[in-house]
């Protein structure tokens, strides 16, 4: 799987932001809205929590220059903008908050000496930061539906009143949700004087849910300030996500930037809203469950958009990649954050059929770009040949380039697709090995050009070397690399068996001509000089085999098979020339010993050069052996076991055989061959040698 953190490099100035964005000034105006909020056990809210504390005053007239010096600090990362929570920090008590505990609970409030501060004083109080004064917000407020009532005032009066209470409560409702869009730039305290405010406001929605409101005040209860505060996440979470990096990094598309950016924050942030503020938020808040719906959300939406355009290829993979790997493994099951999330059904970022209709385009473009790097690679080699480029050497054998640049092509496009997922990588499997198959079938025809045209070219033979060497290099890799049923492999390997072969023909082809006035002399001499003969034969080949040097071992043993059956068919084809009627019996068997020594000599020098063609052992000493015979009956004994060795041996060949022995009767010669009459039940050979002989 590939980490993220590959996407990583590269991408300046990424770092978590929630403690060190400019926010907009004023928090989201109240909006109606009917979500349920959580039902917890808020509690009244007054005393300590906003009240202000012993050490107000001081901490009041240096809240300047403390803000002077946190605006400092903002440009130094993600650990500086920590620092706040670990500068003179109590040591923190185990667990989560919640209101129902003593130090997160509003308390009664205190006793005060002199009278009621006014609204101005008030107003003045909320403008300078100071969230104490939220109790006495809500007790006008309290004092006015007393009032209202009791009727002890006026309707004007009241109107009036309410309009200033509302005002002032418009003047807290920015300063707190201020506070909690910027948690991590707030001290400790603040911020849990803030989420005391919210949760008193929840608690006074429902309070004022059950209670009737007299006629002359406007309605202001549900505040509903969780939800807003909610909203603001948002805000937040769509501001962090579209920020544009201040630098594109070099090689990456736009959108993939933006893939990178928006990954990299919201991992990030929720890490920061994990470690540094679910500790301080109640947990009714919920606050790593809202943080993460609202990032993904967002992610999502941005997403989908993208995916309504006409991406080029390489988006089309990235998006696949961040959508179906790197997301959900990387960012929502990164150590941090896999146990916080566990719980929260974030879901897709994209729709299944958005996915699917995706991923076709991607195998789709992912086959093309594959099969058109395949066919460039074997254009690129087959120029060299026709430039009669010399192949390189490797440990003394012609090499070729090609099957491991094809293997590599084919390879990268199946990594990618696994890249993505498993299942994308499996269905891509099966489009490449059709593709790789096509173009094993395109190398051959190349080949075969290149054979028929390029004869006269110094390095022929070389690259016809290397060529039949690179056969081996693809059926390793491919046997290696896929599991593939073994007729399938046949099936696709085919056309580099026909191009071995030919390369064989054509190397071997001029030692065969060499060879074929040699075996002449056979029929010539009426077999007069055999042993000589052969002996000039076996000589010639040896002087030539060095040529073939070149050849990776498995293929000079297999060309040395291809020469051994060559001089055992050519050896067949003198003998059935029918130059030769030996009458008696004594001649017959001289024959068949001179057939007997040359089948010894030719099988101890292929077999002393390599051949592996052991199947070729008996073809001449059986011969020999139906030329020594004289009684009929043993004759077709020897006969049916040679055509069970040979079942390419016809008629034809075997009435050749036969005419050397002029001793025979016509009715005995239709008999012995009768026998080839009989189903021994043996099928087509699988390996000719007498389908290669043409009896007339």
């Amino acid at each position: 799987m590939l980490k993220m953190v590959t996407f990583f490099q590269g991408l300046p100035g990424q770092q978590s932001v929630l403690g060190t964005l400019d926010f907009p000034g004023s928090p989201p105006k109240p909006r109606s809205t009917s979500e349920a909020e959580p039902e917890a056990s808020m509690s009244e809210a007054s005393s300590e929590d906003l009240m202000p504390s012993q050490e107000a005053g001081t901490a009041r007239d240096g809240e300047e220059e403390e803000s002077a010096k946190k605006e400092k600090k903002k440009s130094k990362g993600l650990a500086n903008m920590f620092s706040v929570f670990t500068k003179g920090k109590k040591k923190k008590k185990k667990g989560q908050p919640r209101l129902s505990d003593p130090e997160v609970q509003p308390k009664s409030r205190p006793e005060l000496d002199g009278p009621p501060p006014t609204v101005e004083e008030l107003k003045e109080a909320l403008e300078s930061g100071r969230l104490e004064a939220a109790w006495q917000v809500l007790a006008l407020e309290r004092e006015l539906e007393a009032e209202a009532a009791a009727s002890r005032r006026s309707n004007e009066e009241l109107v009036r009143q309410q309009s200033k209470v509302e005002a002032l409560y418009l003047l807290l409702r920015d300063q707190v949700l201020g506070v909690l869009r910027r948690p991590l730039e707030a001290a400790p305290e603040r911020l849990r004087q803030a989420l005391a405010v919210v949760s008193q406001q929840e608690l006074e929605d429902r309070r004022a849910a059950g209670a009737p409101v007299a006629a002359v005040l406007v309605a202001t209860r549900p505040r509903r300030w969780l939800q807003l505060w909610r909203d603001s996440v948002a805000e937040v979470a769509a501001e962090r996500l579209d920020a544009q990096p201040a630098v594109v990094p070099e090689g990456r598309s736009e959108a993939e930037t933006r893939f990178l950016h928006m990954g990299c924050t919201m991992k990030e942030d929720l890490v920061a809203v994990v470690e540094r503020l679910k500790p301080l938020f109640p947990a009714e808040f919920n606050v790593v469950h809202t943080y993460a719906e609202s990032y993904h959300a967002h992610f999502a939406a941005q997403l989908c958009t993208l995916a309504q355009f006409e991406l080029c290829e390489r988006d089309t993979y990235f998006l696949l990649l961040w959508v179906l790997n790197l997301y959900p493994n990387d960012i929502l099951n990164s150590p941090k954050l896999a146990k916080e999330l566990q719980g929260i059904r974030l879901g897709s970022l994209l729709p299944p059929k958005q996915i699917r209709l995706l991923e076709a385009v991607f195998l789709s473009n992912e086959v093309t770009n594959v099969k058109l790097l395949m066919t460039r690679a074997l254009e690129l080699e087959s120029q060299r040949w026709a430039r009669d480029v010399a192949p390189q050497s490797l440990d003394g054998h012609y090499h070729s380039e090609l099957a491991i640049d094809i293997i590599q092509i084919v390879l990268q496009g199946q990594d990618k697709a696994e890249n993505i997922t498993p299942e994308v990588g499996v269905q891509i499997r099966q489009l490449l090995l059709v593709e790789l198959a096509a173009l094993l079938r395109s190398y051959q025809r190349t080949f075969d050009e290149f054979l028929e045209k390029s004869k006269l070219l110094t390095n022929y033979r070389a690259n016809i070397i290397a060529n039949i060497n690179n056969c081996l290099s693809f059926r390793t890799s491919v046997e290696q690399k896929w599991q593939i049923p073994q007729d399938t492999l046949n099936h696709m390997l085919d056309p580099l068996k026909d191009l071995k072969a030919h390369g064989f023909d054509t190397l071997l082809q001029s030692l065969f001509s060499d060879l074929k006035p040699l075996f002449k002399k056979f029929t010539q001499t009426r077999w007069a000089t055999p042993v000589e003969t052969l002996e000039e034969i076996i000589a010639t080949v040896g002087i030539r085999l060095p040529e073939f040097s070149e050849l990776k071992d498995c293929f000079q043993e297999e060309l040395m098979g291809a020469v051994h059956l060559h001089l055992v068919k050519e050896y067949i084809i003198r003998l059935s020339k029918r130059r030769v009627v030996l009458k008696t019996e004594e001649q017959q068997q001289q024959l068949a010993r001179h057939i007997l020594a040359n089948a010894e000599v030719i099988q101890h020098f292929c077999t002393q050069n390599g051949s592996n063609a052991t199947w070729l052992n008996q073809a001449l000493p059986r011969l020999a052996e139906i030329i020594h015979l004289q009684d009929s009956n043993a004759i077709k004994i020897e006969v049916a076991t040679y055509a069970t060795l040979y079942p390419d041996f016809s008629k034809g060949h075997l009435n050749a055989i036969l005419a050397i022995k002029g001793n025979l009767l016509s009715s005995e010669v239709r008999s012995i061959r009768n026998i080839l009459d009989i189903n021994t039940g043996v099928q087509e050979p699988s390996r000719p040698l007498f389908s290669l002989i043409k009896v007339g």
